[in-house]
């Protein structure tokens, strides 16, 4: 039996699409223990307080949760270290320039499964003020509000 080749989400960041406007997205590979993948494909990890910096041409992803796996033993990990995250040179310039601009930011946004392999999906974003919130969740009402709308017409 051969690998999958589709993505399925293991963590997402929730409140990353309310609290920041998103402008360019990206994937990262990131070094986890054995520990940590098993936990994290038992649903064992949170992107909450995570946010990510550029340390000495690095990417570190810091504060992302990931609890202990439940079968570990003394060697099990630390939930909340710091971890790498492994992109080509050229990109992580490519954000280390885009965090030095003024009002951006580099956030992580899922930690998802592809091809047998755990990636982040990351993006530079831009901090929403609250009138910004306020519009796009006006925006989405409206737009749920047009498609239940168009449902019942063709459901009629």
């Amino acid at each position: 039996m051969g690998k999958k080749t589709s993505s399925s989400e293991l963590v997402s960041n929730r409140k990353a699409r309310h609290q920041y406007e998103i402008l360019d997205t990206y994937e990262a590979g990131i070094v986890l223990t054995g520990t940590e993948v098993k936990s994290l494909r038992d649903n064992g990890g949170s992107l909450q307080e995570a946010y990510i910096r550029v340390k000495e041409s690095e990417l570190w992803l810091l504060k992302c949760h990931i609890a202990h796996w439940k079968h570990g033993n003394i060697h099990n990990h630390e939930e909340t270290r710091e971890r790498k995250l492994l992109m080509h040179k050229k990109e992580i310039q490519r954000l280390k320039s885009a965090a030095q601009e003024k009002g951006l930011t580099i956030v992580p946004l899922a930690i998802y499964l592809k091809s047998g392999r755990i990636k982040v999906s990351l993006a530079t974003a831009r901090g929403k003020t609250g009138l910004d919130k306020r519009k796009s969740l006006k925006d989405r009402d409206e737009k749920r509000r047009i498609q239940q709308a168009m449902k019942r017409d063709v459901s009629h």
